[in-house]
């Protein structure tokens, strides 16, 4: 599959290649959803009181051809951002479109935060020799994992907690334990026939011992067997580490996207 860079964005895509983009933006809406979601126009404007993540608190354009008005649209945006206590976000795949990145250049908007969204088919998956492992049912102990693998404040437990309990497609709650020692989490939404991974993370103490590897072809495995054929996920695209790991497991990169704030936020 072509690579759509947001980086490399040409004025107009084919609409077959935006059909993809908005097929993935859909599936991580259902799979990690926002608190709030409004609309203006095309814009997704998300917010989440409950937790800081980007994904979370910021504005998804979903046409690029829909760049009227901006200054008025990005104010009244930006009084949501602000009753929520967020700072004004744009998260711009290619979406988003030239024009409203050059409206944003011209005002002296960052850039920051690239990510790659990669993609696999199951029939690569060597999942067959792969232990089957039942996700947890108890959100509270998969939460407890989750922050102590990603090291997060303790304050995020409720927010966290009701984004999974929030989540509308099958979610398989994966963790690789050791005793009542948290070594890896991730979560692994089955929506129709894709399969997208969430908040994959392993314990610092015990990176680059297979733990995550193990847990994503579990995961992976768990997915297939209830009819998904495509795996899919986001990954910092300065993250070599990880990058390099889905690259072994033959997941391939399909496009990037960014986000975009003023520098004074």
């Amino acid at each position: 599959m072509a690579t759509i860079g947001a980086s490399r964005l040409n004025p107009i895509h084919p609409a077959t290649v935006l059909a993809k983009v908005r097929r993935y933006e859909a599936a991580g809406f259902r799979a990690w959803p926002a608190a709030a979601v409004h609309y203006d126009g095309t814009w997704v404007v998300r917010l989440t009181a409950g937790h800081p993540a980007k994904r979370l608190n910021s504005i998804n354009p979903l046409d690029p051809g829909d760049v009227h008005h901006l200054a008025e649209r990005i104010a009244r945006a930006g009084r949501r951002f602000e009753a929520y206590g967020r700072p004004l976000t744009f998260r711009m795949s290619p979406l988003a479109g030239a024009a409203l990145s050059r409206h944003l250049d011209a005002e002296g908007w960052s850039r920051f935060d690239e990510s790659m969204v990669m993609r696999m088919p199951l029939t690569k998956a060597s999942v067959e020799n792969v232990i089957d492992q039942i996700p947890l049912k108890d959100i509270g102990r998969f939460v407890s994992a989750a922050l102590k693998v990603h090291d997060a404040d303790p304050l995020l437990r409720p927010g966290l907690s009701e984004i999974i309990g929030a989540i509308q497609p099958e979610a398989g709650l994966f963790a690789s334990e050791r005793g009542d020692e948290a070594l890896a989490t991730l979560i692994c939404v089955h929506d129709g026939d894709l399969a997208g991974l969430f908040d994959i993370a392993t314990d610092k103490s015990v990176r680059r011992q297979g733990h995550g590897r193990q847990l994503i072809l579990s995961a992976l495995k768990w997915a297939r067997l209830r009819g998904a054929r495509e795996a899919w996920l986001q990954v910092e695209a300065d993250n070599a580490p990880a990058l390099s790991l889905y690259a072994s497991l033959g997941f391939e990169e399909v496009y990037r996207y960014h986000y975009r704030r003023l520098p004074s936020t």
